[in-house]
């Protein structure tokens, strides 16, 4: 199968793109990146903005999947910088779905837990989304784009907030924890313990993809499928936990329990993916997702 990975340089991309490339089905995989092109797995460098270069890149390649990674996604940013997020959200993923239809292959758009407002969890994939800022208001419209394309085979995979290898900690929301408690100069971090993540590791969605991509063309898949491991952690929780794991003292962050103070972006407090369903497909190996301490445990240790 002939697979493209956008956004194949983020922490996401990369697992996906490693992961398709080991396969032992063989797979032929295209990774794509704009400003971080070339490196060790020698990406193709694409503007996803500029649509006709896309399209024409899609007509010659002739994919079977393109997994959809690439998007803006801090919250903060997308706040600061709503039309440029917009058309990177929304704009792109729609016109990947036309082309889903015009050449057909099966688009794999990835969305967020976030286009929940965290009010009624667990959200089952049919729940109504209802986003309360600006970055999981474009995950929303850009489902219902992809979605709406009539004859296009689109699936929407929501998933968390990611973990996993990453070439700085500072790219993924979990793992620059790890730099706030390793910062024992005596500055001192106030840290969110009010929103309930379910932190999910990169490189356990990347397995998964491969596995749901691997079942029998005869297995049609539902237009929205949720991925998540079931761990919940607050921020500040997951700080106690990296102190643990490096022996560190952790008495320079002090825990918030408040919610977003006014004029800051607003998260949702608890948006928990039901993965009942995603049960139901009966992919080899189920969801195959790691504890969170103990695959820390063992990363570390490894560096």
């Amino acid at each position: 199968m002939k697979v493209i990975v956008t956004g194949a340089s983020g922490v996401l991309g990369t697992a996906v793109y490693d992961a398709f490339a080991r396969a032992d089905a063989g797979h032929t995989v295209i990774g794509l990146a704009n400003s971080r092109s070339g490196g060790i797995h020698n990406l193709s460098r694409l503007d996803l903005l500029n649509s006709d270069d896309v399209s024409t890149f899609i007509r010659d390649t002739k994919p079977n999947w393109v997994i959809h990674c690439a998007a803006e996604r801090k919250p903060d940013v997308a706040e600061k910088d709503p039309e440029g997020t917009r058309k990177l959200n929304v704009d792109v993923p729609t016109h990947l779905a036309t082309l889903a239809k015009e050449f057909g292959f099966t688009l794999i758009f990835v969305s967020t837990d976030y286009v929940f407002d965290g009010t009624s969890p667990p959200y089952v994939p049919s729940a109504q989304p209802n986003p309360v800022n600006h970055y999981g208001i474009t995950k929303r419209d850009a489902e219902l784009g992809v979605l709406g394309v009539e004859g296009a085979r689109v699936v929407v995979l929501r998933i968390p907030i990611l973990y996993g290898p990453a070439p700085s900690n500072a790219d993924s929301a979990i793992n620059i924890l790890l730099d706030v408690v390793k910062d024992q100069s005596g500055k001192h971090y106030t840290m969110d313990h009010y929103q309930t993540r379910f932190p999910t590791n990169v490189l356990d969605i990347a397995s998964f993809l491969v596995r749901l991509a691997e079942r029998p063309k005869s297995a049609l898949l539902p237009p929205v499928i949720h991925y998540s491991a079931e761990e919940p952690f607050t921020k500040y929780e997951i700080c106690l936990i990296f102190a643990r794991i490096l022996g560190l003292s952790h008495a320079h962050i002090t825990p918030d329990a408040g919610p977003p103070p006014p004029g800051s972006t607003p998260r949702p407090h608890n948006t928990q993916l039901y993965l009942g369903e995603t049960e139901a497909l009966g992919v080899e190996g189920g969801l195959g997702t790691s504890g969170f301490e103990e695959w820390w445990v063992d990363y570390l240790r490894s560096k």
